[in-house]
């Protein structure tokens, strides 16, 4: 795995992937997989930035076959019609990476369904997003589901107490908590689908630290966060970089179901993909038995 890049990517004609996110490493994650032959749909709230990113892929990739699908992954009605509409449109899904979310803003905002937005957004909505998909992901062809966790995640924990921060907001602990919870998705998912025959393999990855909008989105441009990434330039690896993981997670026949794949520098905070020891907490089955059955409480879907 010495300095796997997307030319390492098999080919991955007659393949479909759903990305979410439209910038940053959704893009990259995208361009990769619609370079090696894939069916990619984008997906993201902003119908603009998603007809931004085909056009600059297709520029990129000429012969790239690129859709963008409209998903608000703050809000669960938008995710359930999404989804119906991939179902309309096509038999089954080869690839799903979860990749969009929500960085630390300031304060305390809610999704459209009343969870707190990190939390809300890229745990929650990538919970259901991935449930509704599962029909098509079972019809796939030996299908992968990615989830993004982050280096955040090795100070995170799941407070059943206070999952959505009513009672106390603290922007970084917050997304931690939705970080870890969405690693611990990813290796429930891979056990559940041994368990029931689904045939879906399920992995986690994480981009180390990287130069997307992802910080000044949320944390705000003036934000200590925000300035470091605008004028601290080199304290960030590029984006394709940090979807390196991602991209060896999702198309590597190497890559372990269950498994969770980082940079291999700098306490993982750069370089190239590799395997990598997930958070201890992440390991805690029981604790992720009860994220699961909470979180279909939340959300109202099933895994079927």
């Amino acid at each position: 795995m010495t300095k796997w890049t997307s030319k390492n990517i098999p080919s991955q004609h007659g393949r479909t992937a759903v990305v979410t996110g439209t910038g940053g490493l959704g893009y990259e994650n995208a361009v990769a997989l619609a370079r090696a032959g894939a069916s990619v749909v984008i997906a993201g709230r902003d119908s603009r930035k998603g007809a931004e990113a085909v056009a600059a892929i297709k520029n990129a990739v000429p012969d790239a076959q690129v859709r963008f699908g409209k998903v608000d992954l703050a809000n669960l009605a938008s995710v359930a019609g999404f989804a119906a509409q991939l179902a309309q449109e096509q038999c089954g899904l080869d690839l799903l990476i979860n990749n969009a979310g929500v960085m630390t803003p300031p304060t305390r905002r809610a999704t459209s369904d009343g969870f707190e937005l990190q939390f809300g957004t890229n745990y929650l909505g990538h919970f259901a997003l991935t449930a509704h998909l599962l029909p098509l992901l079972k019809r796939g062809r030996k299908p992968r589901v990615v989830t993004l966790g982050s280096i955040a995640a090795r100070q995170g924990a799941i407070n059943f107490d206070d999952l959505q921060a009513e009672r106390g907001y603290k922007p970084g602990p917050v997304y931690s908590q939705s970080k870890l919870a969405c690693i611990m998705f990813a290796f429930e998912l891979s056990r559940r689908s041994t368990a029931a025959g689904w045939g879906v393999e399920s992995l986690a990855a994480h981009p180390g630290v990287s130069r997307t909008d992802l910080l000044p989105n949320g944390a705000g441009q003036w934000s200590a966060a925000g300035m470091a990434r605008r004028f601290l330039p080199f304290l960030f690896q590029p984006a394709w970089q940090g979807a390196l993981p991602t991209l060896y997670a999702a198309t590597d026949p190497a890559a372990r179901d269950g498994a969770y794949y980082g940079p291999d520098r700098l306490s993982g905070t750069r370089g190239y993909p590799t395997k990598e020891k997930p958070p201890k907490q992440a390991l805690d089955t029981s604790v992720a038995a009860r994220l699961w059955d909470v979180s279909h409480e939340l959300t109202s879907v099933r895994f079927v």
